[in-house]
């Protein structure tokens, strides 16, 4: 399997012809699209899903399917039975990929602010893509997507997220809104700057791919 990063919070992962979509939003660029046999999205912020983009596509490819949970389907209403609600628990196949649903919040930005949903992903047991939340699946993912940089998240519950999953590997996600010198700040404490965790980062520029 490979794994591509695109913009923001969205990869591929693609085998052979198969291409496995997750978190096309706002920010990520419209190749992302091309050539999808379905789409992952963990939930309904603009940076993980664009509502006008997806039914777009839905509408260009009548075989593209969307796996997602209730709140992310309740906008794709009409699209019929190619949007499918998954929720913790679940394990489904998506274009000949093995997926297990793990989690059901998104992390607290603030207490004033309302919890959405948010399921995270875990690809053929090779690779977990978490939305927005730092949800540990409970089972061994060789590959983690950390989210670098957010409203909600703190440098020090990454550096306990990557103790707590001790992935083989981690991939930072989730970065548009830090600059050069914050990726490399952040990305030093998740390294050989900080306290230390069982877990190696590696960072992907935008179209950048790597084998998992």
């Amino acid at each position: 399997m490979q794994l591509t990063k695109l913009g923001h919070a969205c990869v591929v992962l693609s085998d052979g012809d198969r291409r496995l979509v997750v978190d096309p939003g706002a920010f990520t660029e419209e190749s992302a699209w091309e050539g999808a046999s379905a789409v992952l999205i963990t939930h309904e912020h603009f940076d993980h899903f664009d509502p006008v983009r997806t039914r777009a596509a839905l509408d260009a490819d009548p075989a593209l399917e969307v796996w997602t949970n209730a709140s992310v389907a309740g906008q794709l209403e009409g699209a019929g039975p190619r949007v499918h609600v998954v929720g913790a628990g679940d394990a489904v196949e998506v274009a000949g990929f093995h997926v297990q649903v793990h989690g059901e919040w998104h992390a607290v930005i603030h207490p004033d602010l309302p919890r959405l949903p948010n399921v995270g992903f875990l690809v053929d047991g090779v690779v977990f893509h978490p939305g927005d939340a730092l949800t540990a699946p409970g089972v061994e993912v060789p590959n983690l997507l950390v989210p670098l940089s957010a409203p909600w998240s703190k440098t020090g519950e990454l550096i306990d997220y990557l103790r707590e999953v001790r992935a083989d590997r981690a991939i930072a996600v989730h970065d548009a809104l830090l600059s050069e010198i914050g990726l490399g700040v952040v990305s030093g404490m998740l390294g050989e700057h900080g306290p230390g965790t069982p877990t190696p980062l590696t960072r992907l520029a935008p179209g950048e791919s790597i084998g998992l």
